[in-house]
């Protein structure tokens, strides 16, 4: 009896959690992590601006650029097949995959989410229960209700499998570039995923910034990848035409290949420390144009 009390109790929670507006819903989000009330209608800092773009600048073509399957095709079509990591296949359900026709290595990834990928380095070895386990759990979850993200509530939802880069092992770091309005404004090193990450900041000339974000430490160690340049420059191209935009990047063996593409990073609620840091990078993003109810134009960027 306890426990169906407990499943009820999650469900009513749940439903509750979903039929709340998004404006309401991003409004007490907001409050509760970064700890002050939401200003949506003359947005200052990078946090605030994001949460404006989730309301205001929804364009059905980010649904594909957000879903890690037919982003190959986005980023296919803008810089090139060479930069993204081999395909092995795509499925509908977990019991789909034939883990007898895999290689010995591979990733197994959700296409509509983040977080849902699982490492194969030796076959043998493979824990497929546990795989499936966590794999199905993330195929039952729209991952738009956790951050009101709406280019994720509509993915249809697939399995895909990757080839592992063995060359990408070990302290794997994600090059992630931030592009507002066409053009590069800063970027950060994402490092040390294996025991606590770091997040280490630079800016436009690849200077270190002394900035802190969700309270995650930097390294001021880490170095720039050899072919940040061009990172760049292709950060800026899979980026054009769209008002804010993060890009993720690996490097190995003198390569580059693609990560992902990231409307909201930390779906605008993690805190930069020192605080100015939240209206420093917000202030370098201008925010587009949008159309109200009654036809008249508002923007963002004024009270």
């Amino acid at each position: 009896m306890k426990n169906k009390i407990i499943i009820m109790l999650k469900w009513i929670r749940q439903y509750i959690f979903r039929i709340i507006p998004d404006k309401l819903y991003l409004k007490i989000v907001f409050r509760i992590k970064v700890g002050r009330r939401l200003n949506l209608k003359s947005p200052k800092t990078f946090n605030e601006k994001l949460q404006w773009l989730k309301l205001y600048n929804r364009n059905p073509e980010y649904t594909a650029m957000a879903d890690k399957y037919k982003v190959r095709e986005y980023v296919r079509s803008k810089i090139g097949e060479e930069y993204l990591i081999p395909l092995i296949g795509v499925y509908d359900k977990f019991d789909d995959i034939n883990f007898d026709k895999l290689p010995n290595q591979f990733v197994i990834k959700c296409n509509h989410d983040s977080g849902s990928v699982v490492i194969c380095k030796d076959k043998k070895n493979f824990d497929i229960n546990a795989a499936r386990k966590k794999i199905n759990r993330a195929m039952r979850y729209n991952y738009y209700y956790v951050g009101r993200e709406w280019q994720y509530k509509n993915i249809e939802r697939k399995i895909i499998i990757e080839e592992y880069l063995s060359k990408l092992d070990g302290d794997v770091k994600d090059y992630k570039f931030f592009v507002f309005n066409n053009h590069f404004a800063y970027s950060f090193i994402c490092s040390n995923r294996q025991k606590k990450v770091k997040f280490t900041f630079f800016d436009k000339d690849g200077k270190f910034i002394d900035v802190k974000q969700g309270g995650a430490d930097y390294d001021k160690k880490v170095e720039l990848p050899k072919n940040y340049n061009k990172m760049i420059s292709l950060a800026e191209k899979l980026a054009k035409g769209i008002p804010e935009l993060r890009v993720d990047f690996y490097e190995a063996d003198g390569k580059i290949y693609f990560g992902e593409l990231t409307f909201f990073d930390a779906s605008g609620f993690d805190k930069f420390e020192p605080e100015k840091w939240d209206e420093t990078f917000g202030s370098l993003l201008k925010l587009p144009k949008r159309r109200d109810r009654n036809g008249g134009v508002n923007d963002g960027n004024k009270s």
